[in-house]
């Protein structure tokens, strides 16, 4: 596991446990944030806890009461960080005089934001630590300490993004067959340094097996298996020892990124603060929130809220837990972890009011999806969301969790979920310490932070919307299409309109008196009746929604019940269970359900894709004629997320997607001709009618099962895989020295050229004379066409330059992966296909040197022109930068020798970027652009930079037509 850090001795830690524990005092963080600041004008509103006198913090409930309690809760986490760090430089006053008249500033008013820590993913925390690196190197050519080189904030970074496809389950199988069919003397290859004693042969050679792994032609992709739970071979159930694909794709992660996890390991080592979570571990959102995320954080005794910056969107998942936390790009977490705060626009709240009760037959997946819809038709860009009301109770914290996390589906900057009691029961089983808990309750109740309907007063929001979880209802998708939604209550109308509709998109074209047909059946010597509706296959397969553990549990629940009350489904009709992963086999095992489910004939059947592309097993030959002889329509009911007419079988002509416990449902009432909420499922054995509403779990039946059973279950396993030795990882070598030792043959990680002219006193910005443009853009220009992404085209830039590095195309790996080399990644700034340059009139990476008017990559062009010492701007159009935030969507163009960019309009965070890293965002007045000057990207710019420039200046820009030897004047606005 992830080595503690040694305070930058070098020194190689002898244990892999981590180095903080959750909701633990935090270790000494060698900066000033731990103690009040003896310049802090608020140090009056420092306090010790009631119950626990050796622990401080900010009061600042006590700062003019009357209008803190009308702050959104979300807000007063801000207003604790600003009053916190207040320092009388960086962060003022003043600042928290704005946050308290939240309301009054909103969206006019910018406020400094230190987060409690810093949360990276490999691929944008390796620029960043990267650039830590650098700074030491810079730091030490000026005669200072590089020692002294540390990030400020705690920052954790996870390498998860990393992991390829490169084997699945089968092919592993595939490569080790053919390797035996070669030369049968010969030794199977070892597939795990760690796991390569003791391997049994595997089951190909069996008599039973006739799959997909004999032919080597299955598309099933493998799924990693958690601790000491067996994966079966999903072609024909036959145990195998290793999850052999697994272990074979993680063994070629670790070689191909051999350098990346070098570095990472020694930043490990050599820096302060830093914890590095390696390969094997899970996601960033995982780890951080069920294992990095602590609700309330201590430092030598002094105790404030966690607060979060993260280097991706999703970032916001953790707003599900009481924790602030905002997606940023690389270039806002490097100044976090500098110590310097992030530029926050005090943003609208938007509250939204959760009220009525969610009806029996919803599932978590109805609550999620229809609250998103909701939010999704609501303007919420750049707006924080907060939720309130009697309803929020009824809401577990994987619900607010989910919701959070798709704050970037519905535009919302933050979805924040006060603190409640669901909060701290949750907490508990995940297993903090009961005194720890009690601490943070006291805390919070302390500074208002803890969300009580009964007592808290409402904030005031920006507005408010309201969601009735009365008018939630579960849907179910089909016949033929998934994006027809149907609902549950409307399914036998619906489905007996399809019969009557012309034959089409939904329709069936059945004529009126053959609706009503039913044809008699014998099978296994007993008799049935088919009718139109029959169900005659229902299969839980593998998707995302079974890895929901609510859902799957809730299908377990029932069929519990169902086999409790005596019912069947009938022999004809298959069912099966296909889970994606050995964690949902994990925990409908600890729960006691999987013999029920098993019962009704849903048994695991294998961990792939068993019926998505139609590999379904024959059905009973006596069924099959019978649909045929009467001309039924019958009915597939999946837990999938497509279905197509007669994919499955010829025979069935209506599929429909659903919810695990609705095709456990259907597959007891044998027919979707039915009103699950009116219509009997069947009989028990006493001849009395069973209805749904008899079986169906309470949501507080499958939350108390998932909270006493399933999260400490799964908590454990994470805490046990991330604390445990990690063999791979212990063995990797990393150096041990306070510097970096570049190796200048590397082509992943390379120190960059930002810190080469680093001065101990700042120059001041020089001006920008006789500049051309690098690139003429219009509107809505995104980061996905600045930024370097995906694979690495073999006629790029950067593709010429790992081949002067002797590497072949299939070892160029991608451009995430070479975020570390600013060479290629400068290489492939501009590089996108679809990028349209109005200089040279089509899409491509292609521009102009005016020079020797030629027309080459862009790259090439920023070459000549940086040899010739002339700078580069940009111009653009509306809403340059926007999209995802990429930090090397600002550092591309800076090595590349833009100084300016001119632009009609920015993305806010894109256009911070650009100051951060010292290019000019350049704005044109309203009601102008490039069009109404007539330009065309061949002139040249002048631009004087006034020597205290301030954002929304007016700046005066001298343009210089080349072929007539004019002058023209544009003004622009400075960064507003």
């Amino acid at each position: 596991m992830a080595t503690a850090g040694s305070g930058g001795d070098g020194e190689a830690q002898p244990s892999s446990g981590l180095r903080r524990d959750p909701g633990g005092e935090q270790p000494d963080q060698g900066d000033k944030r731990r103690m009040v600041n003896s310049e802090n004008p608020f140090k009056y509103l420092v306090e010790t806890l009631e119950c626990s006198p050796d622990k401080t913090f900010f009061n600042i409930s006590k700062l003019q009461g009357s209008d803190y309690d009308a702050l959104p809760f979300c807000i007063r986490v801000v207003l604790e960080a600003v009053v916190r760090n207040c320092d009388g430089v960086l962060v003022k006053e003043d600042d928290a005089m704005k946050v308290l008249k939240w309301n009054s500033n909103c969206e006019c008013q910018e406020i400094p934001f230190l987060p409690a820590r810093v949360v990276l993913q490999d691929f944008t925390g390796i620029p960043a630590m990267v650039d830590f690196a650098a700074m030491r190197d810079a730091v030490k050519k000026l005669d200072r300490d590089p020692k002294l080189v540390n990030p400020a904030c705690p920052t954790d970074l996870i390498v998860d993004h990393s992991l390829q496809l490169d084997f699945t389950k089968c092919s592993a199988a595939q490569t080790v067959s053919i390797t035996t069919s070669v030369d049968s003397h010969r030794p199977a290859s070892k597939l795990s340094p760690a796991k390569s004693a003791g391997m049994k042969s595997h089951c190909r050679g069996q008599s039973s097996c006739k799959g997909a792994c004999d032919s080597g032609t299955s598309n099933r992709s493998s799924r990693e298996q958690i601790e000491n739970t067996p994966m079966l071979c999903p072609f024909h159930l036959q145990p195998i020892p290793e999850p052999e694909a697994a272990l074979k794709s993680l063994e070629i992660e670790f070689n191909r990124n051999k350098e990346r996890l070098q570095f990472f390991k020694w930043c490990s080592k050599a820096f302060k603060n830093v914890t590095v979570i390696p390969p094997e571990t899970g996601t960033v959102h995982q780890v951080n929130l069920e294992y990095l995320s602590r609700l309330v954080m201590e430092e030598k005794g002094f105790l404030y809220p966690d607060s979060v910056l993260g280097t991706d969107s999703h970032t916001t998942m953790v707003n599900g837990l009481g924790i602030l936390g905002l997606g940023v790009g690389g270039i806002e977490s490097e100044a976090a972890m500098l110590g310097i705060p992030t530029t926050l626009t005090l943003p609208e709240v938007v509250g939204c009011e959760v009220t009525g009760s969610v009806s029996q037959l919803s599932s978590s997946i109805d609550v999620v999806l229809s609250i998103t819809k909701h939010l999704r038709q609501a303007d919420l860009s750049g707006r924080f969301v907060e939720f309130f009301g009697e309803g929020v109770s009824q809401l577990s914290v994987a619900d607010r969790t989910t919701i959070a996390n798709m704050c970037p589906e519905y535009g919302a900057t933050v979805a924040f979920f006060p603190v409640d009691q669901v909060t701290i029961n949750h907490l508990k089983q995940t297993g903090v310490d009961a005194h720890r808990l009690r601490l943070f309750e006291a805390y919070l109740k302390a500074i208002k932070l803890l969300r009580d309907e009964t007592g808290t007063r409402i904030p005031k929001y920006s507005k408010v919307l309201e969601i009735n979880l009365n008018n939630i209802v579960p849907y179910v998708s089909g016949p033929k299409r998934p994006q027809d939604r149907v609902s549950i209550t409307d399914m036998k109308r619906d489905f007996e309109a399809c019969l009557s509709e012309k034959a089409g998109l939904r329709g069936f074209q059945i004529p009126a008196e053959r609706q009503k047909v039913e044809v008699p059946v014998t099978y296994e010597r007993s008799q049935y009746k088919l009718s139109h509706g029959c169900v005659l296959i229902a299969a839980v397969i593998s998707c995302t929604n079974n890895c929901n553990p609510s859902v799957m549990l809730t299908a377990g629940l029932l069929a519990k019940k169902a086999v409790l009350a005596g019912l069947k489904v009938k022999p004809y009709l298959r069912t099966s269970l296909s889970p994606g992963s050995g964690t949902v086999t994990h925990y409908l095992t600890a729960s006691g359900v999987l013999p029920f489910l098993n019962q009704l004939g849903f048994d695991i059947i294998g961990y792939g894709c068993s019926r998505c592309v139609g590999n379904t097993n024959p059905l009973p030959e006596e069924i099959v004629t019978a649909i045929k002889e009467g001309e039924l329509v019958a009915c597939g009911v999946f837990s999938g997320n497509k279905h197509f007419e007669g994919s499955r079988c010829s025979c069935i002509r209506a599929n429909y997607l659903a919810s695990p416990p609705l095709v456990v449902a259907y597959a007891l009432a044998g027919t979707v001709n039915i009103d699950l909420q009116t219509d009997a499922l069947g009989m028990n054995a006493q001849g009395e009618k069973v209805f749904l509403r008899d079986i169906w779990p309470s949501r507080e039946e499958v939350l108390q099962v998932e909270e006493n059973l399933v999260i400490p279950s799964m908590f454990k396993e994470l805490k046990i895989k991330i604390e445990k030795q990690n063999t791979r990882w212990n063995l990797l070598d990393s150096p041990e020295s306070t510097l970096f030792p570049w190796d200048h043959r590397s082509t992943y990680i390379r120190s960059p050229p930002f810190f080469n002219r680093l001065d101990k006193v700042p120059a001041p910005l020089p001006a920008i004379e006789r500049a051309h443009v690098l690139l003429y853009l219009g509107d809505s220009v995104t980061t996905d066409h600045i930024s370097p992404a995906g694979s690495i085209s073999r006629t790029s830039p950067a593709a010429k330059y790992l081949i002067q590095k002797n590497l072949v195309p299939r070892e160029f790996n991608s451009y995430g992966a070479r975020r570390g080399n600013d060479a290629v990644m400068t290489r492939g700034t501009f590089a996108n296909m679809k990028l349209f340059n109005k200089i040279v009139g089509k899409t491509g990476p292609k521009t102009i040197h005016f020079p020797s008017g030629q027309m080459m990559d862009v790259f090439e062009a920023s070459e000549l022109y940086q040899k010739a010492d002339v700078p580069l701007i940009i111009l653009a159009g509306k809403k340059y930068g926007s999209g995802n935030s990429r930090d090397w969507a600002a550092k591309g163009p800076f090595l590349l020798g833009v100084r300016a960019v001119i632009a009609e309009s920015y993305e806010k965070i894109h256009k911070d970027q650009l100051v951060g890293i010292g290019i000019a965002p350049l704005q044109f007045l309203p009601g102008e652009n490039a069009e109404s000057f007539g330009l065309s990207g061949k002139e040249q710019y002048s631009i004087s930079i006034p020597a205290k420039l301030v954002p929304g200046e007016n700046v005066e820009v001298k343009v210089r037509i080349r072929l007539l030897h004019t002058g023209a004047h544009v003004c622009c606005c400075y960064g507003s």
